[in-house]
């Protein structure tokens, strides 16, 4: 699916008053089940890959393998199953071992309608973080492989974490802003440490603003932290102005296996055996 025919479908939705909702794929019966349930949007990237292997979604940013790579291998297992969903592609724009252009346009060619920015130093901090911006793995890079991909006519629905990188990915082109509170929490790999739901809506509303204010038609979403189950997304969604939906990765596609894959054993266990 192009970007022009994506954005249109999504800001009809927006139209009409419904949540956007993307789902993060690891697998391709994650996309097809996905897609099945309205998804609008389909991500796939390397921490769907391990999340779906039982490892926490942190793995992403390790070193235990090429992101990039990975995120061509699972392109043939998911773009041949999804009908007619845009899926997204989930680019390391830090990558020093590739031309970002000419991967941006294997992308396209290969069949991705648009790109991520995953794996994201964004999700770093502290010293780290500083030292990798110190030595030209920063997220400026980020910025500017969305701007790459938006002027190749691409769909762009980045990752922020606050109200500049916000601006920034606005000013690049980027189509949909994704406001980022985090590893999400819950289940059996989820964190333990986050921000709490009404810290979260605050600083969703702050990302949404600062969007806004840049460009006015950007679409924004919520994801991550505390934000993991529908009455999460309900309540940031009450209670904030001018954010359209949720982009879950963890949250529709490992949260929900876990649950129903341990309710379907139980229930076999619990058969009495004559």
């Amino acid at each position: 699916m192009d970007r022009d025919t994506a954005l249109k479908r999504i800001k009809g939705q927006v139209g009409k008053g419904r949540p956007i909702i993307g789902a993060g794929a690891g697998t391709g019966l994650s996309a097809k089940s996905a897609e099945d349930g309205g998804a609008d949007l389909i991500i796939i990237y390397n921490s769907g890959r391990y999340r779906m292997a039982g490892r926490g979604s942190l793995a992403g940013l390790m070193p235990y393998g090429d992101a990039n790579a990975i995120v061509v291998n699972m392109a043939a297992e998911v773009l041949t199953i999804v009908k007619d969903t845009p899926v997204l592609a989930g680019v390391c724009g830090t990558d020093p071992f590739r031309s970002m252009p000419r991967f941006l346009d294997e992308i396209a060619a290969i069949g991705f309608t648009g790109v991520q920015n995953f794996p994201t130093v964004g999700l770093i901090d502290g010293v780290f973080r500083q030292n990798l911006e110190e030595t030209g793995m920063s997220f400026d890079m980020e910025v500017e492989m969305i701007r790459a991909a938006a002027d190749r006519g691409l769909l762009t629905c980045p990752y922020v974490f606050d109200e500049s990188q916000a601006a920034s990915m606005a000013a690049a082109g980027a189509d949909i802003v994704v406001a980022h509170m985090g590893l999400t929490t819950s289940g059996t790999i989820g964190a333990r440490t986050a921000i709490g739901v009404d810290a979260a809506i605050e600083r969703v509303q702050a990302i949404r603003d600062a969007a806004v204010a840049e460009r006015d038609d950007v679409i924004v979403l919520c994801h991550g932290g505390p934000i993991a189950v529908r009455d999460d997304v309900a309540k940031v969604l009450a209670h904030t102005h001018g954010v359209a939906g949720f982009f879950g990765a963890s949250s529709v596609e490992r949260l929900p296996t876990e649950t129903a894959i341990s309710a379907a054993v139980r229930e076999l266990k619990s058969i009495e055996v004559a």
